[in-house]
């Protein structure tokens, strides 16, 4: 995939779909305090491991909060994800991602809990939960890369190279994403 950005602004936001600005006020320990969050949607991700390539699939996608911050970084590396924003269960969340943004139907009982853990405390304190799947082009149905206008490109990464790019500087990822792959290497391999 090929990126072009152009026109990229900042405003202010007024009326918000996905996330809440707020001002935080409180008392800890005696003292007043104040603080700028952000309340969101809590999230899903999943790692996806292909059993025939031996292969990581990962989804690429320009983020426009990382652009922001760094203007090289025109794509992030991140795992199939996807926000909580339906009333059913988190598996089943996982499930819908992974077919949406992958193209696999991955049956419910082949997807595993790894853990939860909460995202960027300092701003908006999301809790993910963390899956894990193995994948095989039996279960392919289609190319994935999202739906409406998500714009997502799937990436194989050889389970040979997870090191390298775990400590590759040039690639915007998530620390779920690294994390994973080292739950993988101690539980999997």
């Amino acid at each position: 995939m090929n990126n072009v950005i152009k026109d990229f602004k900042t405003e202010k936001l007024e009326d918000t779909k996905f996330v809440h600005p707020v001002k935080i006020t409180y008392n800890q320990n005696g003292i007043d305090k104040c603080w700028e969050a952000v309340k969101s949607f809590d999230s899903v991700a999943i790692l996806l491991y292909h059993e025939e390539k031996n292969a990581f699939l990962l989804v690429k996608q320009f983020r426009p909060p990382v652009y922001l911050n760094d203007t090289s970084k025109i794509c992030t590396y991140e795992l199939c994800a996807g926000i909580v924003d339906k009333d059913i269960s988190l598996k089943q969340i996982a499930k819908e991602e992974i077919d949406e943004e992958c193209g696999f139907d991955v049956p419910l009982e082949n997807i595993e809990k790894i853990t939860s853990f909460y995202t960027n405390v300092g701003v908006s304190g999301g809790c993910q939960s963390l899956y894990y799947a193995t994948i095989n082009d039996s279960m392919k149905i289609h190319n994935g890369g999202g739906i409406h206008d998500e714009q997502i490109e799937l990436m194989y990464l050889p389970i040979k190279d997870y090191e390298e790019f775990i400590f590759d500087e040039n690639k915007a990822k998530t620390p779920g994403l690294m994390f994973s792959f080292m739950w993988f290497m101690k539980n999997k391999i």
